[in-house]
């Protein structure tokens, strides 16, 4: 559908487009809008669509036309895609789906720009040892390895109804978890044992600290810290409906003063970035970033490193992720890293994707039918 169903409809997007700017992400104000506007299931669900459609095809909008006019020509756009996709080229899509400084930040794979034109995958993480119960109970799913054979992700699946999962009993029972693929695979390199010490040091509101602690079997323990105390605060909202227990919330500024002396068997860094890998889920990104905001932020990225790395034991490991691909962010990063500190080496870890196991692996579409990743892996020797 090209068309919007009602002025009320017309008037909630116009608000998003007209508000939304890098200090107020769509993503933010359209969850802002929906809880306040008056309207139905199927009408929330078509301003959603509207505004995502908006941005994913913002560089092909005439911006002197009206919103609700440029609203109309992304939904067709949308819906061209969709039907007749050999109708943009590659050339057009890298040109018109990204923004000019990108091309100099980061290798432009063929497929990733036509990949961020379509409509980005629900993964959700199982309990252990329950995929199969909850793919029967919820229907619609398709296991990982379906979509990629050979990945290691026993618990991953990607759900392909249209239930709002969030209203569904089976996960206000803390069966599953909306959580990415690229996400998931985070914690299985990170391959955490029970009853070891782990110190998840950017845990926001705790994806992956929930299944550092379901792959420990709910003991050892786990330090989640953040420098928001409101994002913890929500960690312990969706840990208790996940019934997880051995973690231990701090708060961490990233500075040079730790929460704890405590030294750990592992220490991930899943460090604020960029975001490019989530340009499919959330296309407004791609129009606020600069290049000056990557430069900041693999500064940022080292520093927290360079702080959190005395807390790893000999022997034991270090995990850096970002969701993102700029080489600045990634091996850039990985690279100083590693010239500083010699008593961290390279670990390697297969996932089942990306071709020989190495220390550190970019995932990204369309290889991945999922959020865009880069993660590293180290083990101290002394």
């Amino acid at each position: 559908m090209t068309t919007i169903s009602s002025p009320q409809v017309s008037a909630v997007i116009a608000r998003v487009v007209q508000e939304a700017s890098a200090e107020k992400p769509a993503d933010s104000l359209l969850r802002t809008q929906l809880k306040t506007a008056k309207l139905s299931r199927e009408q929330s669900r078509e301003v959603s669509k509207a505004v995502f459609a908006y941005y994913r095809w913002f560089g092909w909008l005439d911006k002197v036309r009206s919103i609700t006019s440029s609203v109309r020509h992304a939904l067709e756009l949308d819906l061209e895609f969709r039907e007749h996709p050999g109708s943009f080229t590659e050339a057009t899509l890298e040109e018109r789906a990204l923004p000019t400084w990108v091309h100099g930040m980061m290798e432009i794979k063929p497929g990733w720009a036509r990949s961020l034109q379509s409509q980005p995958r629900l993964w959700i993480r199982s309990r252990r040892g329950r995929r199969a119960e909850l793919a029967a109970e919820l229907g619609e799913c398709v296991e990982a390895e379906k979509l990629l054979p050979g990945i290691v992700a026993s618990e991953a699946l990607c759900y392909e109804g249209l239930e709002d999962l969030f209203r569904t009993a089976t996960f206000h029972s803390g069966q599953f978890e909306l959580q990415d693929l690229s996400s998931q695979l985070v914690g299985l390199v990170c391959d955490p044992k029970a009853g070891q010490t782990w110190w998840d040091t950017c845990a926001g509101e705790g994806g992956k600290t929930l299944h550092l602690s379901e792959l420990m079997d709910n003991k050892g323990l786990i330090w989640a810290s953040d420098r928001a105390a409101w994002r913890l605060d929500l960690l312990k909202k969706r840990a208790g409906r996940s019934k997880c227990f051995n973690y231990r919330a701090a708060i961490w500024d990233g500075g040079e003063r730790l929460p704890t002396k405590t030294r750990f068997d592992g220490v991930l860094v899943d460090a604020p970035c960029s975001g490019i890998g989530t340009w499919q889920r959330n296309p407004h990104a791609r129009w606020t970033l600069t290049s000056k905001d990557i430069e900041e932020l693999a500064e940022v990225q080292f520093r927290l490193l360079e702080h959190a790395c005395s807390s790893v034991k000999p022997g034991g490991c270090l995990i850096y992720s970002v969701c993102t691909l700029s080489r600045l962010e990634c091996g850039g990063v990985v690279d100083r890293f590693g010239e500083a500190h010699p008593e961290f080496e390279l670990w390697p870890f297969d996932l089942g994707v990306g071709g020989e196991p190495l220390g550190e692996l970019t995932l990204a579409a369309p290889t991945i039918p999922a959020n865009g990743m880069f993660i590293a892996r180290w083990r101290r020797s002394v």
